[in-house]
Protein backbone atom coordinates (compact mmCIF):
# COMPACT_ATOMS: atom_id res chain seq x y z
CA UNK A 1 0.00 0.00 0.00
CA UNK A 2 1.16 3.59 -0.90
CA UNK A 3 2.58 5.59 1.78
CA UNK A 4 -0.17 8.47 2.53
CA UNK A 5 0.96 11.98 1.55
CA UNK A 6 3.21 10.53 -1.07
CA UNK A 7 1.93 10.20 -4.46
CA UNK A 8 3.77 10.85 -8.20
CA UNK A 9 3.70 14.68 -7.42
CA UNK A 10 5.02 14.38 -4.38
CA UNK A 11 7.91 12.49 -5.33
CA UNK A 12 8.02 14.74 -8.31
CA UNK A 13 8.65 17.54 -5.99
CA UNK A 14 11.44 15.87 -3.49
CA UNK A 15 13.29 14.96 -6.93
CA UNK A 16 13.45 18.31 -8.17
CA UNK A 17 14.57 19.80 -4.39
CA UNK A 18 17.28 17.05 -4.95
CA UNK A 19 18.15 18.48 -8.68
CA UNK A 20 17.84 21.79 -7.34
CA UNK A 21 20.36 21.15 -4.12
CA UNK A 22 22.47 18.75 -6.26
CA UNK A 23 21.78 18.94 -10.22
CA UNK A 24 20.75 16.15 -11.98
CA UNK A 25 24.00 14.07 -11.48
CA UNK A 26 22.70 13.39 -8.18
CA UNK A 27 19.31 12.56 -8.86
CA UNK A 28 19.19 9.00 -7.81
CA UNK A 29 15.44 6.48 -6.51
CA UNK A 30 18.16 6.11 -3.50
CA UNK A 31 18.58 9.91 -3.01
CA UNK A 32 15.06 10.28 -3.54
CA UNK A 33 13.77 8.07 -1.46
CA UNK A 34 15.98 9.43 1.48
CA UNK A 35 14.71 12.92 0.68
CA UNK A 36 10.90 11.15 1.02
CA UNK A 37 11.70 9.05 4.24
CA UNK A 38 10.75 6.09 2.52
CA UNK A 39 12.83 3.04 1.23
CA UNK A 40 14.06 2.70 -1.93
CA UNK A 41 11.42 0.09 -3.33
CA UNK A 42 8.27 2.43 -2.29
CA UNK A 43 8.93 4.91 -4.46
CA UNK A 44 7.89 2.29 -7.23
CA UNK A 45 4.32 2.27 -6.16
CA UNK A 46 4.16 5.80 -7.25
CA UNK A 47 6.81 5.94 -10.26
CA UNK A 48 5.97 2.82 -11.58
CA UNK A 49 8.97 3.19 -14.20
CA UNK A 50 11.66 3.77 -11.98
CA UNK A 51 14.32 6.52 -12.59
CA UNK A 52 13.40 6.74 -16.58
CA UNK A 53 9.90 7.60 -15.55
CA UNK A 54 10.89 10.05 -12.68
CA UNK A 55 12.91 11.83 -15.41
CA UNK A 56 10.05 12.48 -17.49
CA UNK A 57 7.67 13.33 -15.16
CA UNK A 58 10.27 15.88 -14.14
CA UNK A 59 10.54 16.88 -17.51
CA UNK A 60 7.23 17.52 -17.96
CA UNK A 61 6.73 19.44 -14.31
CA UNK A 62 9.27 21.85 -15.54
CA UNK A 63 8.20 22.34 -18.94
CA UNK A 64 5.08 22.98 -17.28
CA UNK A 65 6.51 25.55 -14.92
CA UNK A 66 7.89 27.85 -17.24
CA UNK A 67 4.96 27.51 -19.44
CA UNK A 68 3.45 28.80 -16.64
CA UNK A 69 5.47 31.30 -16.07
CA UNK A 70 5.42 32.55 -19.30
CA UNK A 71 1.57 32.56 -19.31
CA UNK A 72 1.25 34.32 -16.40
CA UNK A 73 3.88 37.35 -16.86
CA UNK A 74 2.34 37.73 -20.93
CA UNK A 75 -1.46 38.15 -19.69
CA UNK A 76 -3.01 41.34 -19.92
CA UNK A 77 -0.10 42.49 -22.15
CA UNK A 78 0.55 43.01 -25.75
CA UNK A 79 3.29 43.46 -28.30
CA UNK A 80 6.38 44.70 -26.77
CA UNK A 81 5.08 44.88 -23.65
CA UNK A 82 4.17 41.35 -23.66
CA UNK A 83 7.43 39.53 -25.37
CA UNK A 84 9.17 41.75 -22.27
CA UNK A 85 7.58 40.42 -20.02
CA UNK A 86 7.86 36.66 -21.61
CA UNK A 87 11.69 36.76 -22.35
CA UNK A 88 11.95 38.09 -17.81
CA UNK A 89 9.57 35.58 -17.13
CA UNK A 90 12.01 32.89 -19.01
CA UNK A 91 15.31 34.51 -18.08
CA UNK A 92 14.31 34.82 -14.38
CA UNK A 93 12.81 30.89 -14.03
CA UNK A 94 16.26 30.03 -15.32
CA UNK A 95 18.39 31.95 -12.98
CA UNK A 96 16.21 30.73 -9.91
CA UNK A 97 16.37 27.37 -10.79
CA UNK A 98 19.62 26.70 -13.01
CA UNK A 99 19.54 23.19 -12.07
CA UNK A 100 15.69 22.33 -13.14
CA UNK A 101 15.93 24.56 -15.76
CA UNK A 102 19.00 22.77 -17.21
CA UNK A 103 16.50 19.37 -16.49
CA UNK A 104 14.50 20.93 -19.44
CA UNK A 105 14.30 19.02 -22.49
CA UNK A 106 14.91 20.97 -25.14
CA UNK A 107 13.61 18.72 -27.87
CA UNK A 108 11.08 15.84 -25.81
CA UNK A 109 10.52 13.22 -27.13
CA UNK A 110 7.51 11.80 -28.46
CA UNK A 111 5.44 11.37 -25.22
CA UNK A 112 1.71 12.91 -24.71
CA UNK A 113 2.32 14.64 -21.78
CA UNK A 114 5.87 15.99 -22.42
CA UNK A 115 4.20 16.95 -25.95
CA UNK A 116 1.25 18.68 -24.62
CA UNK A 117 3.50 20.95 -21.89
CA UNK A 118 5.98 21.80 -24.94
CA UNK A 119 3.13 23.20 -26.99
CA UNK A 120 1.85 24.72 -24.40
CA UNK A 121 5.11 26.72 -23.88
CA UNK A 122 5.70 27.29 -27.35
CA UNK A 123 1.66 28.31 -27.63
CA UNK A 124 2.20 31.42 -25.19
CA UNK A 125 5.16 32.56 -27.26
CA UNK A 126 3.02 32.36 -30.97
CA UNK A 127 0.40 34.17 -29.35
CA UNK A 128 2.77 36.43 -27.49
CA UNK A 129 3.84 36.79 -31.36
CA UNK A 130 0.88 37.43 -32.41
CA UNK A 131 0.81 40.75 -31.64
CA UNK A 132 3.31 41.48 -33.94
CA UNK A 133 1.11 40.75 -36.96
CA UNK A 134 3.53 37.18 -37.73
CA UNK A 135 1.48 34.07 -39.12
CA UNK A 136 2.20 30.94 -40.81
CA UNK A 137 5.95 30.12 -41.00
CA UNK A 138 7.25 33.53 -39.65
CA UNK A 139 5.82 32.88 -36.55
CA UNK A 140 7.36 29.70 -36.19
CA UNK A 141 11.19 31.54 -37.53
CA UNK A 142 10.17 34.37 -34.68
CA UNK A 143 9.20 31.14 -32.22
CA UNK A 144 12.33 29.80 -32.89
CA UNK A 145 14.66 32.94 -32.33
CA UNK A 146 13.02 33.91 -29.13
CA UNK A 147 13.55 30.23 -27.72
CA UNK A 148 16.89 30.56 -28.91
CA UNK A 149 17.58 33.85 -27.92
CA UNK A 150 16.10 32.81 -24.03
CA UNK A 151 17.52 29.49 -24.04
CA UNK A 152 21.60 30.80 -25.00
CA UNK A 153 20.99 33.23 -22.52
CA UNK A 154 19.70 31.43 -20.10
CA UNK A 155 22.20 28.21 -20.41
CA UNK A 156 24.95 30.57 -20.80
CA UNK A 157 24.42 32.55 -17.66
CA UNK A 158 23.70 29.30 -15.66
CA UNK A 159 26.89 27.73 -16.58
CA UNK A 160 28.94 31.17 -15.71
CA UNK A 161 30.27 31.93 -19.31
CA UNK A 162 29.71 35.61 -18.51
CA UNK A 163 32.98 36.71 -16.38
CA UNK A 164 33.56 40.04 -17.99
CA UNK A 165 32.71 42.84 -15.43
CA UNK A 166 30.36 45.09 -17.37
CA UNK A 167 26.77 44.57 -15.02
CA UNK A 168 24.84 41.38 -16.80
CA UNK A 169 21.92 43.19 -15.99
CA UNK A 170 22.36 45.43 -18.97
CA UNK A 171 23.35 42.92 -21.39
CA UNK A 172 19.88 41.27 -20.14
CA UNK A 173 17.95 44.48 -20.92
CA UNK A 174 19.69 45.06 -24.34
CA UNK A 175 19.43 41.21 -25.58
CA UNK A 176 15.28 41.64 -24.98
CA UNK A 177 15.67 45.47 -26.37
CA UNK A 178 16.87 43.49 -29.65
CA UNK A 179 14.35 40.90 -30.09
CA UNK A 180 11.55 43.28 -29.48
CA UNK A 181 12.76 45.81 -31.65
CA UNK A 182 13.56 42.67 -34.44
CA UNK A 183 10.07 41.68 -34.05
CA UNK A 184 8.93 44.89 -34.60
CA UNK A 185 10.50 45.16 -38.41
CA UNK A 186 10.39 40.83 -38.77
CA UNK A 187 9.47 40.13 -41.95
CA UNK A 188 5.80 39.48 -42.80
CA UNK A 189 4.66 36.32 -44.45
CA UNK A 190 4.93 35.90 -47.99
Amino acid sequence: MPRAGLSPAAVVDHALELIDAQGSDGLTLAAVAARAGVATPSLYKHVTGGLTELRRLIAVRVTEELAERLADAAVGRSRDEAMTALLNAYLDYAEQHPRRYAALPQAPDPDPDLTRAAARLVGVILTVLDGYGLTGDESVHAARAVRSTAHGFASLAAGGAFRMAADLTVTRQRLIRVVVEGLRVWPAAG
